[in-house]
């Protein structure tokens, strides 16, 4: 029933102190150790003797780690996606902690080796191209006017902030969440947005001109009442810069 070759990743995936919804082989490597080492151990005895007992005992030991591994107070990921997220308090004492800093990690999963914590910072009219920006936090956080081109954001948590006329052409924008921030006028021209909501945001005279989105996501977003007027740095409508002409809203 169970082999030492075979991973279980119990409770969901986990990648970096996150959970994805998805069957693999754990990267996380407290999670990795305990599910494995107990896994083994079993293996070790009579398959026949497995048990509802084993089985709720293996569960509890992973359920615990996964709670040490989330429970951290060090740990330097935001999932965007997430839902009911619980950010820690923001450190008001680290003074360089309101820049730009490109991730040198990998941006697929969003590591770095703290929390990247931008939450209330003004960085209106900076410029940011080309800046690995995953697992950023922001929270009524300024960005208007802030060139993000060739940019990267994977994970990101984008809540509440304001990027009206921020610049995004050719960036990769990838599960990330603009849940309940400003977007007016904002370029997203060939930019690639997968994974990425817009709910409760404002996208009023934005520009999504040849950018990459997904199905369900331009439906998604076809249905933001805000999806209107045009652009007034590139003069693109907004709705038809979408492609909703063949959604209904």
């Amino acid at each position: 029933m169970f082999k030492c070759g075979f991973y279980v990743l119990l409770l969901g995936g986990v990648a970096n102190g996150f959970v994805y919804n998805k069957v693999g082989a754990p990267t996380n490597a407290a999670t990795f150790v305990s599910i494995e080492s107990q896994r083994c151990a079993l293996n070790s005895n009579d398959e026949s003797s497995f048990s509802r007992e084993s089985f709720g005992k293996i569960l509890a030991s992973s359920a615990l780690t996964c709670a040490l591994v989330f429970g951290g107070s060090s740990m330097a990921l935001a999932d965007g996606q997430t839902k009911d997220f619980k950010l820690p308090p923001i450190d008001f004492s680290d003074k360089s902690r309101c820049s730009f800093n490109s991730s040198a990690m990998g941006q697929a999963n969003a590591a770095r080796d703290k929390l990247y914590d931008l939450r209330m910072c003004d960085l209106s009219g900076k410029d940011a191209s080309g800046f690995d920006l995953s697992g950023v936090i922001m929270t009524k956080t300024n960005v208007s006017n802030t060139k993000f081109v060739e940019s990267q954001f994977s994970k990101a948590y984008l809540h509440d902030s304001n990027f009206d006329g921020s610049d995004f052409t050719n960036g990769i924008v990838d599960r990330a969440s603009f849940k309940g921030s400003s977007l007016r006028g904002t370029i997203f021209t060939n930019a690639v947005l997968t994974g990425t909501s817009f709910e409760d945001s404002d996208v009023e005279n934005a520009d999504f001109t040849d950018a990459y989105i997904g199905d369900f996501d331009i439906r998604l977003l076809c249905k933001n009442p805000t999806l209107k007027g045009e652009n007034p740095t590139t003069g693109a409508d907004t709705a038809l810069s979408v492609g909703c002409g063949g959604f209904k809203k």
